[in-house]
């Protein structure tokens, strides 16, 4: 039987403070890549009635970035134990600002927007250089997908960094603090990007996040390090069975130790169910929706009390989900990804119970801004805690790449498919959809209730 309750470490303040700055950089980092990200979720009003769009042509968006994202994150996880976290996540950076920078470049194909009149398109809109509609969208579509790409060096990189500065009882605390700044780039998303093309043309919200992240590039390249050692202090016995650090490390023993695990395969089912939530109705549409039910727009207040309170909830849940695995559960992660899925199910039930007594706008941010408590502390908890948990600190990268990669997988499903419920269903279907995957995640994440990470001699 593994232990259940962990002995926490003590660090000098010397060390806190050196890792501090290495965290927050890439946080902030991480931040603008969630930014550079979501911006498309946050404006696809307003880029709809541009080019004339369907929530089907939208549906393309949502499902090809998470698609070639959970596909890159599974292959590039390898690649980032191989090369270090650090050099995979400027990688990351160059591409993530070469495709923002393209898709806002891309506004010259457009001559005159489309014309709208109760919902249907008047006039459809004129393009340059006699391109087509569907010309169009795919050729946008595509650079999104290929923003997916590089968007997945973020999250596989963040792991396999942090794996090495802290210790199995400390990550589910540090991952509800780090949960600060992921969701501080939501609210850039969500909040911020629709307050951009109120007042620039739509373009700049994809160049903003752009120029950031091109900051960031540079701050991390000079005062980020991959592990204690490279900042000039001793290597942390983090707690998680990883031995023999200094080893070089290899491909097999990487892919063995993660895709021949079953718990690492139980999580990474656990992690899809959180995707049908969180990309479905967390992370994407809601905008659409406040805009087809409620009838309000990104700078009206109920979406934007919905974008703040999806990240002040997102954050205080992993803040509670965090400190509640490593203090009351001694370090195990499943208990409160149960309790996460749980709550799921029953705040859906809620959103929908409240349009059907016709509570209004602000309900419905009430309702989104609770489901993210529970979807995000979940998620959280098996993103940033499990994966370095059994990870470890040579396989934290690919651990994330199977963990992250299902989601997103799931994402890709939940993109056309949402397009297709929304049209044919409406938005009642759209919130009940995803509580049988909600269930299912409860239920195999229980299989998990007494397992943490297997302890080894230290060395």
């Amino acid at each position: 039987m593994p232990e259940l309750v962990m002995e926490r470490p003590v660090h000098s303040a010397e060390f806190r403070a050196r890792r501090f700055q290495n965290w927050i950089i890439i946080g902030f980092l991480y931040s603008f890549f969630y930014m550079s990200r979501y911006n498309f979720s946050a404006i696809a009003p307003t880029l709809q009635g541009i080019f004339g769009w369907t929530k089907s042509n939208l549906g393309v968006f949502e499902t090809l970035l998470p698609l070639v994202y959970g596909l890159s994150v599974v292959i590039n996880g390898p690649i980032a134990d191989k090369i270090g976290g650090r050099k995979a996540f400027l990688i990351g950076a160059v591409g993530v600002v070469i495709m923002n920078g393209l898709f806002g470049f891309l506004h010259i194909l457009i001559q005159t927007p489309a014309v709208w009149a109760d919902k249907n398109i008047v006039s459809e809109t004129i393009l340059n250089y006699g391109l087509s509609k569907t010309t169009v969208l795919w050729t946008l579509a595509i650079v999104w997908a290929i923003n997916g790409y590089f968007q997945s060096f973020g999250a596989l990189s963040i792991v396999k960094i942090n794996a090495q500065w802290f210790h199995v009882t400390e990550r589910g605390t540090f991952s509800a603090i780090f949960g600060v700044l992921i969701r501080f780039g939501l609210i850039l998303a969500f909040s911020g990007t629709p307050l951009i093309v109120k007042f620039l043309p739509w373009y700049w919200a994809f160049w903003i996040p752009a120029i950031v992240v091109a900051v960031l590039f540079v701050l991390t390249t000079f005062f980020v390090r991959d592990t204690p050692a490279a900042a000039g202090y001793p290597d942390l016995d983090t707690g998680d069975g990883t031995v023999n650090v200094e080893e070089k490390v290899k491909f097999k023993e990487v892919l063995t130790k993660v895709f021949g695990s079953k718990i690492m395969w139980t999580i990474a089912i656990g992690s899809m169910m959180i995707g049908f939530v969180r990309r479905g109705v967390v992370d994407a549409w809601w905008p659409l929706y406040y805009k087809e039910v409620q009838g309000v727009t990104g700078v009206d207040l109920a979406p934007q009390l919905t974008a703040w309170g999806i990240a002040i909830l997102g954050i205080i849940g992993g803040f509670a989900f965090g400190i509640s695995s490593d203090r009351v559960f001694g370090g195990r992660r499943a208990p409160v990804i149960v309790i996460g899925f749980i709550g799921m199910i029953v705040v859906l039930s809620f959103f929908y119970l409240a349009d059907v007594f016709q509570l209004g706008p602000i309900a419905a941010a009430i309702s989104l801004a609770c489901l993210s408590f529970f979807v995000n502390g979940s998620h959280g908890m098996i993103a940033g805690a499990a994966t370095m948990d059994f990870g470890g600190r040579k396989a934290a990268g690919t651990a994330v790449g199977l963990i992250d990669g299902m989601q997103y997988l799931a994402g890709a499903f939940v993109g056309m498919l949402v397009g297709y419920v929304t049209t044919n269903w409406g938005w009642q279907a759209w919130k009940l959809w995803p509580i049988p995957f909600a269930l299912i995640g409860a239920v195999v994440m229980s299989l998990l209730w007494n397992t943490t990470p297997q302890r080894r001699a230290s060395h």
